[in-house]
């Protein structure tokens, strides 16, 4: 404010940004009220319950709501301490969001959130410290304030204000639920539109990259599918096991199944075959295929591939008779089993070398499961090994020497003997007796550290993870003591993480697709 006690231009433009801020706010926090989900896809915020629509609702639109009304009442009235208050908001915000980079791993999405609340903070306290008030008066401690149809107390602007916030708010809430109907078919056409065209593969390097589409085990976990990654070598998808879940986790993840080329079966327990069947049936569909597709196992996938062609046969006779052959053509259902067997004293044997990628198949020790193999991926100096299911075996070892990334499975004893010891303090013995059993043909996660030391590998990335950990906090205790024994970098494996490894280079980019 001038000596003369009118408003400065830099003091008005910056009570407008205010007011601005204020106004996304107040967005936001009635999108977060009206439509969660919309809201919590754009946050990249996954609600697992009814109860995490009901916080969304409640935690995310009550902060953006109160956010907004400090924002707007320190614009209108230019009084400083609802401007203060805003601020320390955002500050706790952005102190959040750094801590989640030092604790959870960085992330270009919260990388951008965090610019964007900078610049909050920069407007609302450019505009705190060009709020001026009388000499003599705190800021804004004018007697009256001057507002279309008269002038008010300080008492009675609030007053107006809150009420005419409020009532605005209403309306706007009212009328977006009134139309949720209207409003989600029109948002239909962009919401499709956007999850076709994206293509998280497009514009990636020439290189490998792996991506976990399951990284959990047979336990129930709310985080993970079971076993299954993708890896991407120069133009070509395989995808080594299909536990189920994973087939639609590489859908969501913008991954057509029409576009693998082939399956790798490690072993055949359930969590590593439940949805291959879905995915052979959905590659087939999608991509119009004439041929089956191929799935590559030890002695023992001819079996299982003929039982899940067996299962789906039915099905598939169902679509071609509703779409027309030329969609769903008879002679590309199902899928064709690709056994192959080690030569006498070997353990391992390459299966797959086309395109500049070589794939060999190795013998790892899951006993009593057997045969049980692992995989190597080679692609233009770059190099992925995958463990399958196994306890540290010498053929591993020899495998994963100097690779770029071990994909390896990883169980925690401390945390599974506690939830053996809680399934028999409740009578479920037989649950009890296999959580103690599933220890003798796993690795512990500071052994898989120790293969990875020993072997020189660029990063280690744990997956199968057993137990199940329900909530990201619980990482440090996954792994335990495994940083003593391995100096590199250890990710914890989470549905969606995605390591892309550039040919002719020694960089690694490591990203979240889901």
């Amino acid at each position: 404010m001038n000596k003369d006690g009118r408003i400065s231009l830099g003091e008005k433009i910056f009570r407008l940004l205010a007011g601005l801020a204020g106004a996304l706010f107040l967005v936001l926090g009635i999108g977060f009220y009206a439509f969660p989900d919309l809201l919590a896809a754009a946050f990249l915020i996954q609600p697992l319950h009814i109860q995490g629509l009901n916080s969304i609702r409640g935690d995310l639109g009550g902060v953006f709501m109160g956010m907004s009304l400090f924002c707007l009442f320190g614009a209108i009235t230019a009084r400083r301490r609802w401007l203060g208050v805003a601020i320390l908001f955002l500050l706790l915000v952005v102190f959040g969001r750094l801590l989640s980079f030092a604790l959870d791993g960085f992330s270009a999405a919260g990388l951008q959130s965090v610019i964007i609340e900078a610049v909050l903070l920069a407007i609302l306290t450019a505009s705190m410290l060009t709020i001026t008030g009388k000499k003599g008066e705190k800021s804004g401690g004018e007697e009256e304030i001057k507002l279309p149809g008269g002038r008010y107390s300080k008492r009675q602007t609030l007053k107006i204000m809150a009420g005419s916030l409020l009532a605005l708010a209403a309306a706007i809430f009212s009328g977006l639920i009134l139309s949720r109907r209207k409003i989600g078919l029109a948002m239909v056409e962009g919401i499709a539109a956007k999850f076709i065209t994206e293509d998280p593969l497009r514009g990636l390097p020439d290189g490998l990259h792996v991506i976990l589409c399951g990284s959990g085990a047979p336990m129930p976990d709310p985080r993970r599918a079971s076993a299954s990654t993708a890896v991407l070598a120069g133009k070509n998808l395989y995808v080594v096991d299909c536990g189920p879940g994973s087939e639609r986790k590489l859908e969501l993840m913008r991954m057509s199944p029409g576009e693998v080329q082939a399956v790798l079966l490690t072993h055949f327990h359930s969590d590593h075959i439940g949805d291959l069947g879905e995915l052979i049936l959905k590659r087939w569909s999608s991509g119009a295929k004439q041929q089956p597709l191929d799935v590559f196992g030890p002695p023992g996938v001819e079996t299982v591939v003929e039982g899940f062609n067996l299962a789906y046969a039915l099905d598939s006779g169902y679509r071609t008779a509703h779409h027309g052959p030329e969609i769903c053509p008879p002679s590309g259902a199902g899928g064709i089993a690709r056994p192959f067997y080690f030569p006498p004293g070997g353990k391992e044997k390459v299966i797959i070398e086309e395109d500049g990628v070589k794939i060999t198949a190795f013998e790892v020790d899951h006993r009593p499961v057997t045969p049980a193999v692992g995989y190597r991926f080679d692609y233009k100096g770059r190099s992925v090994v995958i463990s399958g299911d196994t306890v540290p075996c010498e053929s591993l070892l020899k495998q994963a020497k100097g690779a770029d990334v071990l994909v390896h499975e990883a169980l925690q004893p401390a945390i599974n003997n506690i939830l053996r010891d809680v399934n028999k303090k409740f009578g479920r013995l037989n649950l009890a007796k296999i959580i103690n059993d599933i220890e003798s043909y796993h690795t512990f996660t500071e052994d898989a550290a120790r293969i990875a030391g020993n072997a020189g590998v660029k990063h280690l990335l744990l997956t199968h993870i057993l137990p199940p950990l329900p909530v990201a906090d619980l990482k440090e205790a996954f792994l335990g003591n495994a940083e003593k024994f391995y100096r590199g970098a250890i990710t914890v494996g989470e549905d969606g993480i995605a390591l892309s490894l550039p040919a002719g280079t020694k960089g690694m980019i490591k990203r979240a697709l889901l």
